[in-house]
């Protein structure tokens, strides 16, 4: 949240200049304020524990937030019962027609399979040719970044010689950018994917910035130049076990899957994992809802 300071203080100058938000007194009482209007597009089988995830990460916020829970018609879950689905889940119909102040398109594991070839592709373009109108800033994660890239700006995504899989170390290529700020020079972050995207294609794309990478994860974070859309292609939100149990999954699948890196003491799987993303994870999270949704969309959503 931005401090209220007089308008004619001197430090007001020197503190913008720093890139640290401040409001003065005229924009204050001047504000309109109302609860944040979120859509949650769930791509994930696991619906409950994504939806966990992320809502853990938005309700840490000062601000007041209005979620709203999307599903695909075009395909149905296999692993989230279908009561769950119809108590909580809203499908693109009953949206099309509204605006809202951010949305969040969740990863999902189909990143082996081309674009065209996911049963619900063209369902998704048309909610993210929509979301170019109707949603002020859009936060795309892991896959869900991969084909928001690609839908929107033409970036393909390439197949990785094996699972990138584990907690790695990332840098702030921006540092004053206020989706980084508060964050230390290194922080962490889990990734859990088999494809990625190529740093040289986001530089010479004009519409994108990027924000931040990894020596060995690669491209992480990617906004447009008028902060419209964000793709960041880790998994911030990841609990604590939640590299564990896909490990345990895959291994019990009989998968020639590697140990997470980074993730176990000693890369010893028979111990307790070590959190080392949390408090990033929930940074980003933060300074995206504050700086490029509560204090940039327009009070009026038709607007939008």
């Amino acid at each position: 949240m931005p401090i209220k300071i007089p308008d004619s203080l001197p430090a007001t100058a020197v503190l913008e200049s720093e890139n640290i938000f401040v409001m003065t007194e005229h924009r204050a009482l001047h504000q309109d304020i109302r609860p944040l209007n979120m859509l949650i597009l769930n791509l994930m089988p696991t619906k409950i524990v994504t939806e966990t995830q992320i809502l853990r990460k938005l309700s840490n916020t000062p601000v007041q937030i209005q979620v709203e829970l999307l599903r695909t018609a075009s395909y149905s879950s296999q692993h989230t019962d279908e009561d769950h689905l119809e108590a909580f889940y809203t499908t693109f119909d009953q949206v099309r027609d509204r605006r809202f102040d951010g949305m969040i398109i969740t990863g999902a594991p189909v990143e082996n399979l081309e674009f065209d070839q996911v049963d619900y592709w063209p369902e998704l373009c048309d909610i993210m040719a929509w979301s170019r109108t109707h949603v002020h800033s859009t936060l795309h994660i892991c896959w869900g970044a991969q084909a928001g890239l690609y839908f929107h700006h033409g970036i393909e995504k390439r197949t990785l010689p094996q699972k990138l899989f584990g907690v790695y170390e990332h840098r702030v290529l921006k540092p004053n950018s206020p989706l980084f700020r508060g964050f230390d020079d290194v922080f962490h972050a889990p990734h859990s994917r088999y494809t990625e995207v190529l740093e040289a294609d986001i530089r010479a794309a004009q519409a994108l910035e990027l924000l931040s990478t990894s020596s060995e994860a690669g491209v992480y974070a990617v906004k447009t130049q008028d902060s419209r859309q964000f793709f960041i292609t880790g998994h911030p939100e990841y609990d604590p076990d939640t590299l564990l149990r896909e490990y345990r999954r895959d291994v019990d699948k009989g998968l020639n899957i590697a140990v997470p890196a980074h993730y176990f003491p000693e890369n010893d799987p028979s111990r307790v994992p070590v959190v080392r993303w949390r408090s990033a994870g929930q940074l980003l999270y933060t300074n995206w809802l504050n700086y490029y949704v509560y204090q940039t969309t327009p009070y009026d959503l038709s607007r939008i």
